[in-house]
């Protein structure tokens, strides 16, 4: 056994590895990972800044003054003083007492998370199902989820077995922001399965506030990872990422050359650059964007002067920086 698998080129090996993830995988990122989340999120309600900035916002003298103020306004376009103290303090117990109830409904983080699973929806539109990562799982039966409805509770009845698929879960918290503009400041946490946990954070109206986060979240979680396996036709290619970071700069083309053979890797060739290009940052491609890449033999992949070629030499860039990711 020993001999025969010695016997085989390790090259022709590791095309039959990757044909058979190809046939399982079907995409041009060989394995894209899913990440099934939790389906609740949970939220904790932190601090009430609006009430905490009404309380220590000012100084004893300032609120002093502005009731002084408030009083002399209201004597001076004829109120008695009594009644003047009385309105005063009535206005103020209206403002505590809407507070008070919007502090008691229930549901901000129904809301909270409805928003956000939506809205993640709509930022990943456009892109192939099979290669977005972030999902959450759904492990209620039908008819549990519809009792769960009509009676309005949450519908996260726990099955085992569906659970068994769930690699990691959502929490937050949320205040209201500073400002008492009916805001809300929220702060999400995505725990993964080996315990590292990734955290994002928003301001905003409860309605649109996850949206910010919901982009935040599916830029880091999809954007392409490395090192990456892409299937190039008949060939597979390795995007390997460039010494110290993902994709770096450099100050020439030859020293980004040079800086991939330091890791045993090369720059990739035109074809190559355009093709990762199209595949984009959220499937498993690199974006040309509007910047200028090193290529071999000290010449510049600048994808915005494309007449009468892309490839150019460096002095026809004015020397400027180049970025570059090595490959396999």
């Amino acid at each position: 056994m020993v001999a025969w698998f010695n016997s085989i080129d390790q090259h022709h090996m590791l095309k039959l590895i990757f044909s058979g993830l190809l046939l399982c995988a079907g995409t041009s990122a060989l394995a894209i990972e899913k990440i099934t989340l939790w389906p609740t999120v949970l939220f904790v309600r932190g601090q009430d800044l609006c009430q905490y900035q009404d309380a220590f916002g000012q100084s004893r003298n300032d609120l002093t003054a502005q009731a002084t103020n408030q009083l002399r306004a209201l004597v001076q376009v004829g109120v008695d003083s009594k009644d003047a103290m009385e309105i005063l303090v009535t206005v103020d117990a209206l403002i505590d007492k809407n507070k008070a109830m919007a502090n008691s409904g229930q549901g901000m983080d129904v809301t909270l998370e409805a928003s956000l699973k939506a809205s993640i929806d709509a930022v990943s539109q456009g892109l192939n199902p099979e290669n977005t990562r972030l999902e959450f799982a759904n492990p209620t039966p039908v008819l549990a989820f519809l009792e769960a409805l009509r009676d309005n509770k949450r519908f996260d009845t726990p099955d085992m077995q569906q659970m068994s698929r769930v690699k990691g879960f959502v929490w937050g918290t949320y205040s209201y922001s500073p400002g008492c503009k009916g805001d809300v400041l929220v702060t999400l946490h995505v725990v993964l399965p080996r315990g590292e946990s990734v955290s994002f954070q928003a301001q905003g109206k409860p309605e649109s506030v996850m949206g910010n986060i919901a982009v935040q979240m599916v830029r880091h979680f999809q954007r392409t990872s490395f090192p990456t396996v892409i299937s190039m036709g008949e060939r597979f290619l390795v995007l390997v990422g460039a010494p110290g970071s993902s994709i770096n700069k450099a100050p020439t083309p030859k020293i980004a050359e040079e800086a991939c053979a330091m890791i045993k890797a090369r720059l990739p060739s035109e074809k190559e650059y355009e093709y990762l290009s199209i595949l984009g940052d959220w499937s498993g491609g690199v974006s040309l964007d509007h910047k200028l890449w090193a290529m071999v033999n000290n010449h510049v992949l600048s994808p915005d002067t494309r007449n009468p070629s892309p490839v150019r030499h460096p002095e026809d860039v004015n020397y400027q920086e180049v970025y570059f990711y090595c490959v396999r």
